[in-house]
């Protein structure tokens, strides 16, 4: 479905198609017409007020606020009967793109070090951590541990990246360009992630790394990322937290005046045995 896509366009796709089965994770007012229109069987969707007209199979009506979306899109499987055997969420790296991604990191980055893979990625502006909070954040870390900085970036964040990577020449390195499955690669070659709200930080969870998520204008507790060995920093007392605005009204305070404290005990819960003191 392209962004700008007229609902009604969208459903008449969908309906050429002849599905079976529709199942709806969004169910907003948009994702609602669509399947309403599709002219598909069974329809899935949330219990929503105003919005479950467009479903014949319901699953909760709770918003699922207290609890992580991966949960909560579990809701929808519930009606259907189908059981859940793990919550783990899981992303696999072909060996060819593993392969490249080793081979990089064995000729351009030193053995001897903690590999901290940074994200600046976002979708959204006001998602991202600030380039120069970037730099003081590593700087940091450099004082206190024994590591090398991996600079993963893709499109729309390479401006960043090299901001980060020419204000520590000696600790940084940058990827090549690469697609997502690429990228996946290098990510699983790190000890380490931090990393705005976004979704390589997602897939860096999934592959089971230990992930510092940096969160603002959106909820760490339905997005954060997914998996035991992570966590998050947000200045919860902000009186504008968690505000959901694509472009910040005031001055970014969120990740401007996010404690290094705060950040710096995370990442070191997170770290665990893997940091190697200077």
């Amino acid at each position: 479905m392209k962004r700008n896509e007229f609902p009604v366009k969208t459903a008449f796709k969908i309906r050429k198609e002849k599905y079976d089965l529709l199942i709806d994770s969004w169910v907003n007012p948009r994702s609602a017409m669509i399947s309403f229109l599709s002219g598909v069987k069974y329809r899935i969707g949330y219990a929503y007020r105003g919005r479950k007209f467009a479903y014949n199979i319901l699953a909760t009506s709770e918003r699922g606020a207290n609890h992580h979306s991966a949960e909560h899109n579990l809701e929808l499987l519930k009606p259907l009967n189908i059981p859940i055997f793990s919550h783990n969420i899981k992303f696999v790296v072909p060996e060819k793109e593993k392969n490249e991604a080793k081979k990089f990191i064995k000729d351009f980055l030193p053995a001897d070090k903690t590999i901290v893979g940074i994200l600046p990625a976002g979708s959204w502006p006001s998602k991202k951590f600030d380039k120069e909070r970037w730099v003081d954040i590593c700087r940091i870390i450099l004082n206190k541990y024994n590591v090398v900085f991996l600079l993963l970036w893709g499109p729309g964040d390479k401006d960043d990246a090299t901001y980060i990577h020419n204000n520590l020449p000696d600790d940084s390195i940058l990827i090549p360009d690469t697609n997502l499955i690429q990228m996946a690669g290098f990510i699983n070659e790190c000890d380490i992630i931090i990393a705005n709200d976004s979704g390589p930080m997602h897939i860096a969870a999934a592959l089971g790394k230990p992930v510092l998520g940096i969160f603002g204008p959106t909820d760490p507790v339905g997005h954060g990322p997914y998996s035991p060995d992570s966590g998050y920093v947000l200045k919860e007392e902000l009186f504008c937290i968690i505000c959901n605005k694509l472009e910040c009204p005031y001055n970014h305070e969120c990740m401007k005046e996010l404690p290094d404290e705060k950040i710096m005990a995370e990442f070191e819960r997170i770290g665990g045995t893997l940091l190697k003191r200077e």
